[in-house]
């Protein structure tokens, strides 16, 4: 019988001095059998460094064809497809052909730099591509953080990111790298 998601109850509160974003989401998030709380905390990361009133959280792992956030727009269109890990350069190209910005977030340290040497001359083509990675120590304190019922506060000011959860803060610096 297959194992079904874990649900999670997360309230957001995103304080983005960068973009002028101050806004608390309340997410009712499904963590597939498969997912890591690394992954998970990623996600939510994700989620507040992109924040906005019409950002979604997606079927994710257990649908190919769609991201782990998107944001559309009010005519459907799709403004913001943000992806987690190391995709192929395939996905990232029919990514760029779909939404008028893509942002990947990969993650897990050397495996995250040798995929990145692989496919970064072939993603050069893509105005809409955005690559930031995330250092595999933080996303591992991350995942330390991961609860069934989670109040998180993520501060993000001058690039750099607060994440605070109960009495747990971890301090995470993204890398862009396109």
């Amino acid at each position: 019988m297959a194992q079904k998601a874990t649900i999670y109850k997360v309230e957001l509160s995103v304080s983005d001095m960068d973009r002028h974003y101050y806004e608390t989401h309340k997410l009712t998030v499904a963590k597939h059998p498969s997912e890591t709380d690394e992954r998970l905390m990623v996600r939510l990361v994700a989620f507040a460094l992109n924040a906005h009133e019409n950002l979604e959280m997606t079927k994710g792992l257990s649908t190919d064809d769609e991201p782990d956030l998107w944001q559309k727009s009010l005519s459907g269109e799709l403004d913001v497809w943000v992806a987690l890990g190391l995709p192929s350069e395939k996905v990232m190209r029919q990514s760029c052909g779909k939404a008028s910005k893509v942002i990947v977030y990969p993650y897990g340290g050397r495996t995250a730099e040798v995929w990145w040497d692989k496919v970064k001359n072939s993603t050069t083509r893509f105005d809409n591509l955005q690559v930031v990675s995330f250092p595999e120590a933080e996303t591992a304190a991350l995942a330390k953080l991961a609860s069934r019922a989670m109040k998180i506060q993520v501060n993000v000011q001058d690039g750099e990111v607060m994440v605070s959860a109960d009495d747990g803060i971890v301090y995470v610096t993204p890398t862009e790298w396109k």
